[in-house]
């Protein structure tokens, strides 16, 4: 960020921790209506579009740091490959043979020269082109340049690998829009992985995943943990194009930012991050399940993804500087992802009340304040990407969000000059 950003960011903490009201022109948020939560057409409906047209984080180069390495991902629900080719590059393919259908791997990792269907040893190179089959004689005149894996496209961001099943889908650099530049203080082509672990939630994925993008639950939910270290009074959230979403919010003077997780004083910090990610909590939602604080000492992923209609998946990923000989870091977890240090406790333990609530019959929607605006902005989006006209009508959440509001628009920042 910038001098200007920084500045313009400081003033707006005062301002959020004065006003009486909302700003002014900022629009009523109509509720929410509950059955996005419940409703089993709209959970297909965001398998159908939200899930096969976004950028989804699926691994880490350090996954597959060699030639010939590879990487099994099916946590969308679709069979991923991933490969690191000869050349360099990362390539992802459906995991199915163009023959009968066969998965080409079947364990989570490994490293081969050549990629080869266990079921009828048709060979493909990393960058999914058939060379071989077994008895090519009894295929005729087969043409391999059409026979080769079908891919999945792949794009990475510094040492980071995303997939989207849509082949229309803007590139990740666009998709991320504005948030690219912002993260180039943090070095994300120069972070190692750290860890990586997954944990089951009986709560719908957005219970969970909202849970992690407002701080109007905080002095409720996490009364010792992050309340002491969060003013979220003068929080600032800041709406990004295709969904994405910030928030900054000042730690008080003389609090340690990093008591509520498990992460040690003393590591490596990278070196370039700014003002504001060293003095607050700069936390990014990225659309659809990414959520984030980026700091000096760590990138530390949150990721929420539909098991069924009512329990998800949290993976919790820690990425950092070369810790060198000293124990890695993990900033979600205790003992090596033994269990989730205790502020996510807080909140996943919660979410499946939540989900008992939300399932009862009292249960209508979902009104929400100007804190929780980035969960509306959340939601305008997600009706966009599905196709307003393919919601049934009274699953609908109307656009009252405009574009004034999306940055790098703000009608807040006229209020402090």
């Amino acid at each position: 960020m910038d001098e200007r950003e920084i500045a313009n960011l400081r003033k707006l903490m005062e301002y959020e921790a004065n006003r009486t009201a909302p700003p002014s022109g900022f629009p009523n948020l109509p509720d929410l209506p509950g059955g996005r939560y419940t409703d089993p057409r709209f959970y297909e409906l965001e398998q159908q579009h939200i899930w096969r047209k976004s950028w989804l984080l699926a691994s880490h180069i350090d996954e597959i740091p060699e030639p010939g390495c590879f990487r099994l991902w099916e946590t969308a629900g679709q069979p991923v490959l991933i490969v690191h080719a000869d050349s360099g590059a990362i390539n992802a393919f459906y995991n199915t043979c163009s023959h009968r259908g066969a998965s080409i791997v079947t364990e989570i990792a490994g490293q081969r020269p050549r990629l080869v269907c266990r079921y009828h040893g048709w060979t493909y190179n990393h960058d999914g082109e058939l060379l071989a089959v077994r008895n090519p004689e009894d295929f005729g005149d087969l043409d391999f340049s059409c026979r080769g894996l079908r891919a999945v496209r792949c794009e990475r961001f510094g040492n980071l690998i995303f997939v989207n099943f849509d082949d229309h889908a803007p590139s990740l650099i666009d998709w991320l829009g504005p948030i690219a530049k912002e993260w180039e203080e943090f070095q994300f082509d120069k972070c190692r992985l750290a860890a990586r672990h997954s944990f089951a939630v009986n709560c719908n994925w957005k219970i969970a995943m909202e849970a992690n993008t407002e701080v109007y639950h905080v002095r409720s939910i996490h009364p010792k943990t992050v309340s002491p270290i969060l003013d979220d009074r003068r929080n600032v959230n800041t709406f990004y194009p295709n969904g994405h979403g910030r928030m900054v919010a000042p730690s008080p003077k003389g609090a340690d930012r990093y008591g509520a997780v498990n992460l040690p004083h003393d590591i490596a910090e990278i070196e370039t991050v700014g003002e504001i990610a060293r003095t607050c909590t700069q936390s990014y939602g990225i659309f659809p399940n990414w959520v984030s604080p980026l700091s000096a000492r760590a990138l530390p992923p949150l990721l929420f993804w539909p098991t069924s209609i009512n329990t998800c998946q949290l993976e919790t990923w820690t990425f950092a500087p070369d810790w060198g000989d000293n124990p890695k870091p993990d900033m979600w977890t205790e003992n090596d992802g033994e269990k989730l240090v205790q502020v996510l406790l807080e909140d996943t333990e919660f979410g499946v009340w939540i989900q008992k609530s939300v399932e009862s019959y009292g249960f209508r929607g979902v009104p929400l304040s100007y804190q929780e605006a980035r969960i509306y902005h959340w939601n305008q989006f997600a009706d966009r990407m599905i196709g307003i006209e393919n919601i049934p009508p009274e699953l609908r959440v109307e656009q009252v969000i405009g574009d004034e509001w999306i940055y790098p628009n703000d009608p807040r920042l006229a209020c402090i000059e």
